[in-house]
């Protein structure tokens, strides 16, 4: 019989316990609580996350259908509908938000030797944003439009690892290039972003601090040619200026001269126009650095489809705000363990193990070990002829 670690609790083990109660004492999240701690709500949300469940009445049904195993991760007695509402509700969800920041360190310390293979020595960072929409009958607070509720999660992600530096959780009625303000970005570093994100005086402000930016242009953005670079053996490239800005509220905000340079893609025959304040790198480099910003597209597409962030266990801020950060903090989770345990998978294939074998006892190399070995075709040629 195997006593090991079921698999739920060998994930749990990659949280770090003793950083969660020192957090648990800075928000008193446990204050006034006698049964349902905030650790008994964070293996809930944990494991709706890992199971994709969706909605408060399944899971609830689900976890109380597996109460003598959640019995040996901490979680004792049954869970009801109104005690898990009401921790949604009413505990903090910086405590979540606080977790995901440490675990995010712990990743970044994980993957230090990532490398985009674009010979850059400095982190790489895609800036964007995703609309979840809401009910606006069930979430009047999440200003979006007259007859629609929407929050916004926006996120800076390290390229080098699709890994969420940055997180910040907004109504849908919140700009984005707002968020170019809450942004502190270690000298050297390199920002990449859409036109959503051309705001001249915050862009100066990044230049200022020696952090490089690489943004597509708007159709109505005004400039002044004043000098050209080689564009020879770059394919793509149709042209490579230095120029200032005309415009002058633009002028005002942004007076240093920029590069501006024109790539047409090969595969789409699209033209692309770039301003950026990196005059070292080739043109063809910052067109690869604006390809690899999809990956910031392809990160919010995952979490949707593989993590509970559609159907929220609760209508407040706070509910909604606890229930994505621990989604975040489960994505952060499966990249640790894939990481320290060397796990030959992806983020997508292990989280889909997990869902399915949640509760076994097996160990989590051994599980993708298995799964791994399985994937091959039979031999036709072994089989019985059956008459």
């Amino acid at each position: 019989m195997n006593r090991g670690k079921a698999v739920f609790a060998q994930l749990l083990g990659q949280v770090p316990f003793s950083h969660f109660e020192h957090l648990v004492d800075v928000y008193q999240a446990n204050k006034g609580i006698r049964h349902f701690s905030a650790w008994n709500q964070f293996l809930c949300l944990m494991y709706a996350q890992l199971t994709r469940r969706s909605g408060l009445r399944d899971l609830v049904a689900c976890l109380n259908a597996q109460r003598s195993r959640l019995y040996h991760i901490g979680l004792r007695g049954p869970v009801t509908r109104s005690t898990l509402a009401d921790a949604n509700e009413r505990r903090d969800y910086r405590l979540f938000e606080a977790l995901g920041q440490r675990l995010i360190a712990s990743v970044l310390t994980l993957y230090e030797d990532a490398d985009l293979g674009l010979g850059l020595s400095g982190p790489v960072y895609a800036l964007d944003s995703t609309t979840i929409d809401l009910c606006l009958s069930l979430f009047p607070w999440a200003d979006f439009r007259q007859t629609k509720a929407a929050i916004k999660a926006h996120v800076l992600l390290d390229l080098r690892a699709a890994i969420p530096v940055f997180v910040s959780l907004t109504s849908g009625k919140v700009h984005d290039v707002k968020i170019l303000d809450q942004l502190t970005l270690p000298t050297g570093s390199l920002l990449v972003a859409d036109r959503a994100y051309l705001d001249f005086k915050r862009l100066y402000r990044l230049n200022s601090l020696s952090v490089g930016f690489v943004l597509r242009t708007k159709a109505n953005t005004l400039t002044q040619v004043c000098g050209h670079r080689p564009i020879l053996d770059q394919p793509g490239v149709v042209s490579d200026q230095m120029v200032m800005l005309v415009t002058p509220l633009s002028l005002v905000g942004y007076p240093d001269p920029l590069r501006r340079v024109v790539f047409v893609d090969p595969e789409s025959a699209k033209e692309l126009v770039f301003l950026t304040n990196r005059f070292d790198l080739a043109a063809t480099t910052i067109a690869r650095l604006y390809k690899h910003r999809w990956q910031i597209e392809l990160f919010f597409k995952w979490l949707k489809q593989n993590l509970a962030v559609k159907h929220f266990f609760g209508n407040s801020v706070n509910a909604v705000k606890s229930q994505i950060w621990c989604a975040i903090c489960a994505y952060l989770v499966v990249l640790i363990t894939i990481r320290r345990l060397h796990l030959p998978v992806s983020p997508q294939i292990l989280l889909h193990l997990i869902e399915t074998n949640i509760f076994e006892k097996i160990s989590l190399d051994q599980l993708v070990n298995n799964a791994i070995s399985g994937d091959y075709e039979p031999d036709v040629a072994n089989q019985l002829i059956l008459l």
